[in-house]
């Protein structure tokens, strides 16, 4: 018994539903070369993602969620089809990409941070009491230093 398997064809419409990217960034992903161009059906000329495509697409869905830069991923993609000897290059874009997300998060934990301590500011207002409300806003503006001062790696 011969197992005949046809591999399924996937509209630009249905690869974007799939894969949560846009139809728009679909194209241009693939006119800047982060993908390589998408097979056109014979008589519609219109593009047909097969299941490795979409497999591709995905992985490169989740890099894009890291806010990985389309040159990374561009870098990504090709250090991919280098397969074994382009592995260290793969770790550092890797690594740079988990340090640049470390920073996010330290961004964010500071920011956190300061509506806390705006939050207890206000509530020492209300409360009257003053003292309280003066030495939280010192605080708070030691942290506005603090957040000004680390913005940029």
């Amino acid at each position: 018994m011969t197992s005949s398997t046809t591999e399924r064809g996937y509209t630009i419409k249905e690869a974007a539903a799939l894969t949560g990217l846009p139809a728009s960034t679909l194209r241009y992903y693939e006119q800047i070369g982060v993908i390589a161009p998408i097979s056109r059906g014979a008589s519609s000329r219109h593009r047909v993602y097969d299941e490795a495509d979409l497999d591709q697409l995905m992985w490169i869905a989740c890099l894009a969620a890291t806010g990985m830069s389309v040159g990374d991923m561009r870098q990504y993609v090709a250090n991919g089809s280098i397969g074994p000897a382009a592995a260290a290059e793969q770790v550092e874009l890797l690594e740079e990409q988990q340090r640049r997300l470390a920073h996010e998060a330290q961004q964010v934990a500071l920011r956190q941070r300061y509506v806390a301590i705006k939050i207890d500011y206000w509530h020492a207002v209300e409360a009257g009491d003053v003292a309280r409300a003066e030495l939280i806003s010192a605080e708070a503006r030691a942290l506005a230093d603090e957040l000004r001062d680390t913005r940029t790696p």
